[in-house]
């Protein structure tokens, strides 16, 4: 090839690639030339030249034309910035709380299942999907990525299928709050649990950090599926007391409420575990809120999620200094900055001032809204 015709040629190859990262979906040829300077006939040799490399594919004979599995890689490899706020929210919610199983983020790519990341078990036998591969066999994520997802995916906001000697349940990650974006999956052995256990004991975990991670990247709601013309608030009700015990475990700060000296309210948002019977409470050093806590004991909390469906807390009581010992406290420092942040303590053991322990007087627990619409 003349050289004068060499820079033009790898300009515009390259410019195919960046269009088919850009839509993993796949291209049409004549979806592709206007923003290219070739004529139809050098579009033609360079997409059968990439096919023939591997770094482009046909869904079929005269289809549009997609990532290659070479090509795709290329994306694990160089992540957008979207990408990476989407691996950045994936390991803090997986560093939130420990895992029983492997867990992984997953994504489509030429038409299979690229591995984003992966947070292995520490169980001596587990399933593992490898980051970077593509995964032709990974139905439930598959089937949670596709557009539209079948009747039953789009029903249940799950999918749950076996892949030889695993399970893999999977969630849909939402950046907008209803279209899938990426995948969440747990792989477990099948020899572990039956399907049906392990849809009761990590399905709603799983779920709450789908939501989590969706939320991060900027949803307003978890509704994976759901048309904006679907009913998404329930009316209010009342929480069972599983459904309060479920809740106050999810990553939620509480507002707490306090007076002041001069009689004035005084609401700051606070760290808080609850241990089935109290919360404990951190007041990190030169706090206000504990001076007047010390004062005046008598407390309000809230613990809130500020999307559907709409769940929140409320408790009254008295807030009391506790001493704990300097193990006790850098484990609870240690549960509520892998709770809160995704990621250990880092020595701010050290910036606490106090701890408080609120037994509630009274606690409720409700979800929706007066006038919401059931089955929302």
């Amino acid at each position: 090839m003349a050289e004068e015709n060499l820079v033009p040629t790898a300009e515009n190859t390259l410019k195919i690639i960046e269009l088919l990262l850009d839509q993993p979906e796949g291209l049409s040829p004549q979806e592709m030339l206007p923003h290219l300077a070739i004529p139809r006939s050098t579009l033609f040799l360079l997409l059968r030249t990439l096919k023939t490399l591997g770094y482009v594919e046909q869904l079929e004979r005269r289809g549009r034309y997609r990532l290659g599995q070479r090509l795709a890689s290329w994306r694990l490899a160089q992540p957008s910035p979207a990408a990476h706020d989407l691996l950045s929210a994936f390991y803090q919610e997986a560093g939130r709380t420990a895992r029983s199983e492997s867990l992984a983020l997953v994504t489509l790519s030429g038409g299979q299942c690229l591995v984003l990341a992966q947070v292995e078990s520490v169980q001596a036998v587990r399933s593992v999907l490898t980051p970077g591969k593509l995964y032709a066999d990974l139905e439930a994520a598959r089937m949670v990525l596709a557009n539209p997802p079948d009747a039953q995916t789009r029903a249940n906001g799950y999918t749950l299928a076996a892949r030889g000697e695993s399970l893999d349940l999977a969630l849909p990650v939402c950046r907008d709050g209803r279209q899938a974006h990426a995948a969440l999956v747990l792989s477990a052995p099948r020899f572990r649990r039956p399907p049906e256990m392990l849809l009761e004991e990590e399905l709603d975990e799983l779920r709450r950090s789908a939501a989590h991670i969706s939320y991060q990247l900027g949803a307003v709601i978890y509704a994976p599926y759901q048309e904006q013309s679907e009913p998404r608030v329930e009316r209010k009700r009342s929480l069972e007391p599983k459904e309060i015990q479920a809740f106050l475990q999810g990553p939620w700060a509480a507002r707490l409420a306090c007076v002041r000296p001069d009689g004035h309210p005084h609401v700051i948002p606070v760290w808080q575990e609850w241990d089935g019977e109290a919360f404990l409470m951190i007041a990190w050093a030169g706090s206000q809120w504990s001076a007047f806590v010390l004062n005046n004991p008598s407390v309000s909390l809230t613990v809130d999620e500020p999307w559907p469906p709409l769940r929140r807390v409320v408790v009254r009581g008295r807030a009391e200094q506790v001493s704990l010992s300097e193990s006790k406290l850098e484990g609870l420092v240690e549960r509520l900055t892998r709770r809160y942040l995704g990621q250990p303590s880092f020595g701010l053991t050290g910036q606490i001032g106090q701890v408080f322990r609120v037994a509630p007087e009274s606690l409720s627990g409700y979800q929706g809204l007066p006038g919401g619409e059931a089955g929302g």
